[in-house]
This record gives structure tokens, sequence and C-alpha cells, in this order.
């Protein structure tokens, strides 16, 4: 059995991380670290694993988290940029759950970030996770940059139609819904229940993170520099997201050129299911699933494609797709663990 170190188990991304290598068929978690809860059972802070799960947190060790096959740094962004440089230097394979290695240029984290970037030379090393994109450069990386959750809930459905050129790559409007736990475990007020129960708002317009990873995978995508409306709003639910992306079709390009495409570029793609008319993607229909679902309806009247698609967001989004890159990383079935 493989074994596996998360440095930072118990935010929410590591409580899946867990989770999900507690039922995969080759790789276990070994080694789990918190600087909060070091001393203590992960067991006693998320008693879901009693019984399935007893390890000790600690704080990081290098070389304690070098005794493992693969190293899963779930840590919040700007935190990766001390830590993954030492793991990486002890010869290990990692996958990185922050923002701090998903962008190329460096001059846009402290535009969008807030802290200058302190490892450029990683940025042009670490390769983008996004399987169903980069499945080749993943299998030989080892630094993987997972991508974050609205970026993934978006990307899967709009890269094929940019790269095919079915679309036009001005005037794109993202309009996406999260639940509460995609800001973290850390209690913030604006998080707190009375707060978020019985309401819903956009948060972070023109200026969430996420924006530029969405233009970086759009504009390589494009061939050209993409330059889109990102408005993120929080939805009174724990779990999930729901992105509806807006776009100008290319004159000629119908509905049957949508469908044609889609089934052409992610036919045998275990995790990305295109729905049928009448359907549209629902959250609770990929709730704790590493699937993306998407669907889309051709709008003749205003000459608009409108793109919908659901991810589970702790999962897809965040600790799922970082478990489907290190199966590619360690040549396992890509499924494994995840279905």
């Amino acid at each position: 059995m493989l074994k596996a170190a998360i440095v930072g188990a118990t935010g929410y991304t590591g409580r899946e991380l867990v989770s999900i290598l507690l039922c995969h068929p080759k790789v276990r978690p070994f080694y789990l670290t918190s600087d909060s809860f070091a001393g203590k059972s992960i067991a006693e802070i998320y008693p879901q694993f009693r019984g399935r799960c007893e390890l000790t947190l600690e704080k990081l060790d290098v070389e304690k988290a070098g005794a493992c096959d693969i190293i899963f740094a779930a840590l919040p962004h700007g935190t990766s940029l001390d830590v993954v440089p030492r793991l990486l230097a002890a010869g290990k394979k990692v996958v990185d759950l922050s923002g701090d290695f998903r962008l190329k240029d460096a001059a846009l984290y402290p535009l969008w970030y807030g802290y200058e970037h302190r490892q450029p030379a990683l940025l042009t090393e670490s390769v983008y996770g996004l399987p169903e994109q980069n499945r080749d450069a993943i299998r030989k990386a080892r630094l993987v940059a997972n991508p974050g959750c609205y970026p993934t809930s978006v990307q899967l459905p709009l890269i094929p139609l940019l790269q095919a050129g079915l679309v036009e790559a001005e005037d794109i409007i993202i309009d996406a819904k999260s639940g509460v736990s995609g800001a973290g475990r850390t209690p913030k007020q604006a998080y707190h229940f009375p707060e978020c129960a019985e309401n819903f708002k956009a948060y972070k317009v023109t200026g969430h993170q996420h924006t530029p990873e969405i233009e970086q995978g759009l504009s390589a995508a494009a061939g050209r520099q993409v330059t889109l409306l990102f408005t993120p709003h929080l939805v009174p639910m724990i779990r999930g997201i729901l992105s509806t992306m807006y776009l100008r079709l290319k004159p000629g390009v119908d509905a049957e050129d949508i469908t044609a495409l889609y089934r052409k570029v992610y036919a045998g793609e275990p995790f990305i299911r295109l729905l049928p008319e009448p359907y549209l993607p629902e959250t609770k229909d990929v709730s704790g699933t590493n699937f993306c679902d998407l669907a889309f309806r051709v709008d003749g009247r205003t000459g608009r494609l409108v793109v919908i698609s659901a991810i589970d967001n702790l999962v897809k989004g965040a600790a799922g797709q970082a478990v489907q890159n290190m199966n590619i990383m360690l040549n396992l079935p890509e499924t494994a663990g995840l279905i």
C-alpha cells in the first residue's frame, strides 16, 4: 500500500482527502500535519474517522513527510511558498491545493492574492492539474498545482469551445454560485450561520482571485488574451458550485455543433457528464462526487450560448481532483478511490 502525507489535514479539503484515501485501493493516509491541532488524533477533530483513522496530527517534519510516496499540501494561500520547496528538495511528488503555483505570471500575485511570489522558478515548473486537459504533463510532473474550484467549473465547459473556435473570445460573462465551505474552516464573520442562512449575496465583485486563473486557461485555449467578467455568489448551502456562462456564438454555429464537440472531446472522460435535454446540472446530483455535470442551451434570439456546470467544490473542485492528479502521477487507474 502506498503512503500519502497530507500537510494541513484539518481544513475541509484535508478532511476530504483523508476520507477519499481511506477508500482508495492503493493509497492510504500515513502522515497528517496540523499546526493548530498537533498532538491530537484526526478522529478527535473529525469524529467521522473514529475506528477508521486514528493517526496523530503532527507539526510538519519534512523527513517524516519524505517517507511517503505522495504529499498533498492543503495549506492557505501564501503558506505553500515556504513549505513546498522543502518537500520537493526531499525528492517527493507534491500536489499543492493552494493558489500559490497556479498562475504563471508572478506579477499577478500582488494584484490578486496580496503577496509577492517568492518562488518564481517553481511557477515555470509547476503543471496545472486539470487532468482532462493536461494529463500527459501531469504524469511527468513532480509539482502539480491543483486548480481552484470556480476555475474547474468554468474551464472544463469553456476550454473546448474556445479551442475549437465555436465561440467569440470577447464578452464572456460568468455567473457562479458556491456553498459556504468554499470559504474554508477558519471562522469568519461573513460566513457565520446567522450571516449566511436565509441569505444570498454576491462577493468580491470584479476582484476575485480566481479571475486571472480562469483567464489564463481560457487565453491558452483561445490562442489570444481573454478578458472576462466573473461574479461569484455565496449560497446558503454547505457544498457545491453552479456556474452559468454566457458566450457569443460564431456565425453559423448551432446546437448540433456544440453537442458534437462535447461528445468528441469528452468521450471516455470518466468524470465529465454531458446531460441530455431536458436536464440541467444541479449541485445535489454531484454532491460528494468527482463529477462535473454540464449542459448548454442556444438562445437563437440573442445569438448567445448559455453553458451550465455543477461540481462539488470540495471534491472535483479540490480533494477529488487532487486524488485524480495523484493517480496519474503514480501511474494508478485514474478513477481509483473516486468511483
